[in-house]
């Protein structure tokens, strides 16, 4: 726990949600996925509140990084089929008819969308099984390090769907390139965390999952020492430039925010720090 090693780490203000916790450790949220007996498997309940969660942290100026992981033996085992099995019959994905399983899906695909557009670095810790929804949440994630026990896979199209779900065929390929995709989304098989991390998947490796805390946090140090509008603006030009129609639309993209950056007292406070040779005091402004 990130308590245990001097953080301390206190209930969110937020209020409660359906299968994860939020922890606040200074300027970090901490995100559980809390359903260990299902591996952490996602349900409806717990899409719309991450939706909500993710949502919300568009206009929260007091978190700057959020920390992903998953409580017990799994970060996510995917969309938990159970849940649908145990819906009324004329809910069940398969039984429900189109509109109401298109409506199924939305709501599935809600909570990757909201978490590319919030402004705060996610950083995901992935251990054990990350499969299907699972995998799209760390695809979703801005930085992913794992545990060497991580196992990887687009489960979708295990189970008689498409291996092309909720953002996977759009992230993917532009992280390992498109034969890789193509062999992980066509035939489901499992990347186990070493080739992740070969491959770039993965930014950092830890023995085991003990470790992941740890990782987690340092990374968040490094990204809490960056001005807080220089990183706001840094994640969203980043997520631009990934689609940018042109070098020149990357370009313009960032002189708006370098721009914007050295308008603000943060900016001179760094310029100070860096000749008077020590550590910058952000003040958000």
């Amino acid at each position: 726990m990130l308590a245990d090693m001097g953080h301390e780490t206190t209930p969110s203000d937020s209020p409660a949600y359906a299968g994860f916790e939020v922890e606040r450790a200074g300027e970090v949220d901490i995100l559980t996925l809390d359903r260990p007996e299902r591996l952490n498997a996602i349900d409806p309940a717990m899409a719309q509140d991450l939706t909500r969660y993710f949502r919300d942290k568009r206009y929260d100026d007091h978190t700057r990084v959020i920390v992903m992981r998953g409580a017990g033996r799994a970060f996510c085992a995917g969309v938990d089929l159970k849940a649908s099995n145990e819906a009324p019959p004329d809910r069940r994905f398969g039984n429900a008819g189109v509109r109401v399983e298109f409506a199924i899906q939305q709501a599935n695909r809600e909570f990757i969308l909201e978490m590319r557009r919030c402004p705060q670095p996610i950083i995901a810790e992935l251990h054990g099984a990350v499969c299907g929804a699972g995998f799209a949440l760390a695809l979703a994630a801005d930085i992913r390090i794992a545990a060497r026990n991580a196992r990887m896979n687009c489960a979708f199209v295990n189970v008689g769907l498409g291996g092309c779900d909720i953002g996977v065929s759009y992230l993917l390929p532009r992280l390992v390139g498109a034969s890789v995709a193509s062999l992980l989304i066509l035939t489901g098989e499992f990347i186990e965390a070493e080739r992740a991390h070969a491959l770039g998947l993965v930014s950092r490796l830890v023995e085991d999952a003990d470790g992941l805390d740890a990782a987690g946090r340092a990374i968040a140090d490094s990204l809490l020492k960056v001005a807080p509008i220089a990183l706001r603006l840094s994640k969203e030009a980043l997520r631009h430039a990934i689609d940018a129609t042109s070098i020149e639309a990357a370009i313009a993209m960032e002189d708006r925010n370098q721009v914007l950056c050295a308008r603000t007292e943060d900016f001179h406070e760094a310029m100070a720090a860096f000749f008077e040779r020590r550590p910058a005091i952000w003040r958000g402004a």
